[in-house]
Formats: C-alpha cells, sequence, structure tokens
C-alpha cells in the first residue's frame, strides 16, 4: 500500500486527553465541547505544532449535543489555528475516535493532507432529554402562529402526558437490546463465569491503579482546571482497594435472577476526551518529531446485532492483521476496549478456539491473549469508556507502551454499537 501511494506513512505523533470522570461527577458540568477543545489545545502546546500546519480536524462523538452538533468545528475554531481549517464530527459509535484516526490517515495517505487532528469526546452527564413527538408538534404550532391567540390555543392543547420526558436508552435500535443485556447474552452462551468476570474487572482496576500511581496514565491526561477547585489530574473511576469480595457483593444490573453482569463488571458511564496528532512520516521527522508509531493497517467489521452483539472484534482483529501482513504471534503490545468483562472474554476466547476459526474460515486460531503484554495499565473497565473518546485513549496509550517496551508491532480493539467490530494494527520502524 506504502509503495502505491507514492510511500507515504501516517505517524502517530503524540495523544492527550481529560482526565475520565464517571458521569454526574467531577466533569458534569462541563460541555463536551469544553472537553474536546481542552485535549485539543493541550496536544497543541505539548507539540508545539504552529496551528497554521493543520489541515483538518476530525472528532467522534455519540452523543452529540443539539447545540453545538459538529464539536470537530468548534475545536477547529479555537484561537491556535486559522479559522479556515475543515471539520467534521463523525459516529462509529464506541469506535468513533479510532475511526477519526483512520479517517484522518486516510486523507494523509491519499495526499490530500499532511496533518490531522484526531479524536473524540462525550459527556454522559450532559444527555439530551427529549419529549413526546405531540409536544413537538404543539410547540411547532405554536411557532407559526400570527398572533398571541393562536399561540395561546396552541399552548392550550398540551397535556400532562405531553409534558413525560423520554430519555434515550443505550441500546440497539435494532432490536432494542442494550449493551448490558447483550453482555449477558454473550456470557450466557460463551459460558463465562461470574467469578472470571469478576476476577478480570479486578485486574483493570489494580493495574489502572498502578499506571496511575506511577505516571504511566496520568502523563497522557491534560489536567481539567476550574474555578479555585483542585485540578483533576486522573481518572475517578479506578478503585485501587476494591477486591474480589466486594465485586462479588454487587448485584446483577441486566438479569437480576439469572445474570452476572454488574456495575463493578462493566465500563461505567463517563465524561471525557481524546486527541491525536497524525502527520505523514517524512514531514513529522522533518519537522522534528520522533513519532511514536506508524499505522500499518486497519479493519471494521460487522455481525448481527440479534445475536451476539459484541462479538465484531473477533472478525475485525484477523482481518487488520492480514492486512498488516502479521500474525497475532508477531505483537508485542495489545489494547482491548472492555466495555464489559464478558465481552472481552468472550473475545478472547473466540480468538483463541478452533471452532471460531472454522466459522472464520481459517485453518488455525487467531492466537491466545498474552495478559503479560495486554491491558497492562487497565482499560475501560477501570479507567472508564466516554463514548466517542475511547479509540483514541487506545491509540495514544498503545503508541506509548510500543515506545517503552521498544516492540515493533500493536493491536488494538474495540466492540462497537450496531455488532461492529474495530481493529488497528500499529508499527514503529
Amino acid at each position: 500500500m506504502a509503495d502505491f501511494l507514492g510511500g507515504r506513512r501516517v505517524a502517530i505523533v503524540d495523544g492527550v486527553r481529560t482526565p475520565f470522570a464517571k458521569s454526574g461527577t467531577l466533569l458534569k458540568a462541563v460541555p463536551a465541547v469544553a472537553l474536546a477543545r481542552h485535549a485539543a489545545k493541550e496536544l497543541m502546546y505539548r507539540t508545539d505544532l504552529p496551528g497554521s500546519d493543520v489541515d483538518e480536524v476530525i472528532f467522534g462523538q455519540v452523543i452529540p449535543s443539539v447545540v453545538t452538533p459538529n464539536v470537530a468545528r468548534e475545536v477547529s475554531l479555537l484561537p491556535q489555528f486559522p479559522r479556515t481549517i475543515p471539520a467534521y464530527t463523525l459516529n462509529r459509535a464506541c469506535a468513533s475516535a479510532a475511526q477519526a484516526v483512520t479517517s484522518g490517515a486516510d486523507q494523509i495517505l491519499l495526499n490530500h493532507a499532511d496533518t490531522v487532528i484526531a479524536g473524540g469526546v462525550d459527556s454522559l452527564s450532559d444527555i439530551p432529554i427529549l419529549h413526546s413527538r405531540r409536544f413537538s408538534e404543539i410547540l411547532v404550532q405554536a411557532s407559526k402562529a400570527k398572533s398571541l391567540g393562536q399561540r395561546l390555543k396552541a399552548l392550550a392543547a398540551i397535556r400532562p402526558r405531553d409534558l413525560v420526558p423520554v430519555t434515550p436508552a443505550i441500546a440497539e435500535p435494532s432490536t432494542g437490546e442494550s449493551m448490558g443485556q447483550a453482555a449477558e447474552k454473550m456470557a450466557k452462551e460463551n459460558h463465562i463465569s461470574r467469578e472470571d468476570q469478576d476476577r478480570f474487572a479486578l485486574m483493570s482496576h489494580q493495574r489502572a491503579a498502578q499506571g496511575t500511581a506511577s505516571g504511566v496514565l496520568t502523563r497522557e491526561i491534560a489536567p481539567w482546571l476550574e474555578g479555585r477547585n483542585a485540578p483533576i489530574t486522573s481518572d475517578n473511576g479506578i478503585r485501587a482497594d476494591t477486591s474480589l469480595e466486594a465485586l462479588a457483593k454487587l448485584r446483577p444490573i441486566f438479569d437480576r435472577r439469572y445474570g452476572t453482569v454488574t456495575a463493578g463488571n462493566s465500563s461505567p458511564l463517563t465524561d471525557g476526551a481524546a486527541a491525536v496528532l497524525l502527520m505523514e512520516s517524512d514531514k513529522a521527522v522533518a519537522m522534528g518529531y520522533r513519532p511514536l508509531a506508524l499505522i500499518r493497517s486497519y479493519a471494521v467489521a460487522a455481525v448481527d446485532p440479534g445475536r451476539q452483539l459484541l462479538m465484531g472484534p473477533v472478525y475485525a482483529v484477523p482481518l487488520a492483521l492480514d492486512r498488516a501482513g502479521i500474525t497475532w504471534q508477531d505483537l508485542g503490545a495489545v489494547e482491548i476496549h472492555e466495555a464489559f468483562a464478558a465481552q472481552v472474554l468472550s473475545n478472547v476466547q473466540a480468538w483463541a478456539s478452533q471452532a471460531w476459526a472454522d466459522k472464520l474460515g481459517r485453518s488455525k486460531p487467531v492466537g491466545e491473549v498474552n495478559w503479560d503484554i495486554t491491558n497492562v495499565y487497565g482499560g475501560s473497565i477501570a479507567i472508564g469508556h466516554p463514548f466517542g473518546a475511547t479509540g483514541a485513549r487506545l491509540v495514544t496509550t498503545l503508541a506509548n507502551e510500543m515506545q517503552r517496551r521498544d516492540v515493533q508491532f500493536g493491536l488494538i480493539s474495540i466492540c462497537a454499537q450496531g455488532g461492529m467490530g474495530f481493529a488497528m494494527v500499529l508499527e514503529r520502524s
């Protein structure tokens, strides 16, 4: 591919994110656009990049604001940039920021851009609350009224039932099934026990706590300062003091009688943003940067949402590895998005399964996960999961870890709403 495109490669120069905070807590009053702008501004500061060098801004967001629906454009209007930079916002569910990265990479490979800021954001504290269709129609009718009398007559038609808010559910539009219900189904069908899920969640919290204490995770964070409050410098969902016993006491959420998925072994609703600086590799070197990694390949796959909703990575990962021309055994670092412990363990089980290899049309299993090189600083269960931002966090953490370990290849795996799976291979040359 590189030869066909004139030898152009896409470098990950750096990445940064805000602290990730559980919704309704530390960042509950901060609009998503402010978080996105903060991450991008800190990225520009750390890399000392002239704003005029940026060709495009691409952000992912799953729950857009009705006030600022194109959050990427608001980022590109920061004072650090000329106001002529085009920008757009996309949605590939939990893989949105990763898609923003690959969309930016595609523009660089096609020689349409040399430098792109890509990232994502979501504020789960600021979910739009809807109202009934009838109430909307009445308001529209009132707005079109030509006199005060007509307006009052229209508004007089409002009934108490019209004022009942409609809260959006985090569920599949095609099936009505929530993500948690899908995780429960996967746990049952794949025989993933409650104890295994809790042990995985405990590992995520312990590793994230170690990564925070050592400064590995906090170095990726742009502290949030507001008023006279103490700066927020780390993620507030990490429970360094949790235990297997404490996790075992939590009740199932989605199947209260027979379920195994709990708040403890699931990723929390989270507020946060992340941004990555992408640059054509030769330009990056010419400007004096030492890129963290190069993008080697990526792949997206989809499964029937009515079946095992979060198994998309089982299909996407081997495709990304094939496109990269490597195998699982070549990987030196791996980051798997942790939507639910049941989802991760189901994917891990499938990658090592000959039965799943047969389904994939492969002669042998994709590979067995080595936890010594996988999610070494925890994952979304502990760190948090702002839907639109997680992909950029994973890219940043993986690229940094590949440099620390001095390994050539790394992999990102993300499950996403709609039965989608996303995978990306990074390379250090």
